[in-house]
């Protein structure tokens, strides 16, 4: 596979894809619908670029060689023209990842992969929108990706072996390790997992049995995990954590994945986690 990557969003995530690609050598273009959006996602780039060369981790001429290999587009046909992969990271609503889909497969080259970062929304239900489904394939990254480690890879129904190839040859030469999900159910592995935890944690604070940060200790201590669920939610974003929660419930329609009246609340009042400064708790 060719070095000419593709990333459609620059918000937290499409704007971290671009940051490991570009480092890895990859040569970046970034589109997102409006030269602001491009620009704030520019700038986490290179303080985040600033912060590994102030630690070390990066030499000050390898982050420039990288900001030099990103170019920015809000012309999404243009973005996808020369593409060897394409990596979707829009938000999660299956008719925006519709609309965007059919751009990409009218312009991308044949070969190239489809990846959608989706993280709940089945990659087979994505791929309806292109006449070539056997490209299409889920890569669903963790954030902060140039900090997280995993990449879930995802086959649709009708993904090719080849693009499975294509996409984890991807994933491992910006440093991630790989998982692979067979099968697309709603949710994939982690975040059918960590929605039925967070979802029940919420429930939790809700009815007043423990604390939001009683419950976290709880997870920590108990089970060894790094981060609670709460602390989870409000790194991820409330609103996303409630669209995942809601669309894996939209598939299965099992009662334990609806989002608790709290979480929508908190969606509907604009306390979105640390991208808005408060969630489940305040953040400076």
């Amino acid at each position: 596979m060719g070095k000419q990557l593709a990333v459609i969003g620059a918000g937290l995530m499409g704007s971290g894809i671009a940051q490991v690609a570009a480092q890895a050598g990859y040569d970046v273009t970034l589109r997102d619908v409006g030269d602001e959006q491009l620009e704030r996602g520019l700038a986490g780039i290179r303080a985040s670029y600033d912060k590994f060369v102030a630690k070390g981790k990066l030499t000050g001429a390898d982050r420039d060689a990288a900001l030099a290999r990103i170019s920015t587009t809000t012309d999404l046909a243009e973005a996808a023209h020369d593409a060897d992969l394409v990596v979707e990271a829009v938000f999660e609503r299956l008719d925006v990842k519709h609309e965007v889909f059919a751009v990409l497969d009218a312009e991308a080259p044949a070969h190239a992969v489809l990846g959608t970062n989706t993280s709940a929304i089945p990659v087979t239900q994505i791929a309806t929108a292109t006449k070539r489904p056997e490209s299409v394939v889920g890569m669903h990254f963790f954030s902060p990706v140039p900090l997280m480690r995993l990449c879930e890879l995802v086959r649709g129904y009708q993904t090719s072996d080849e693009t499975l190839a294509g996409a984890r040859a991807f994933a491992e030469a910006v440093g991630k390790q790989v998982v692979v999900v067979n099968r697309d159910v709603a949710g994939f592995v982690t975040t059918r997992l960590i929605s039925a935890l967070a979802v029940e944690a919420v429930r939790l604070v809700e009815s007043g049995v423990a604390s939001a940060e009683d419950v976290d200790t709880a997870c920590r201590l108990g089970f060894g995990h790094p981060m609670g669920p709460l602390e989870t939610i409000d790194l991820t974003g409330v609103d996303i954590m409630t669209n995942a929660a809601r669309n894996i419930y939209a598939e299965t329609q099992d009662p334990k994945f609806w989002p608790p009246e709290l979480l929508q609340r908190m969606v509907t009042a604009g306390d979105l986690g640390r991208k808005t400064g408060r969630g489940f708790y305040p953040h400076g």
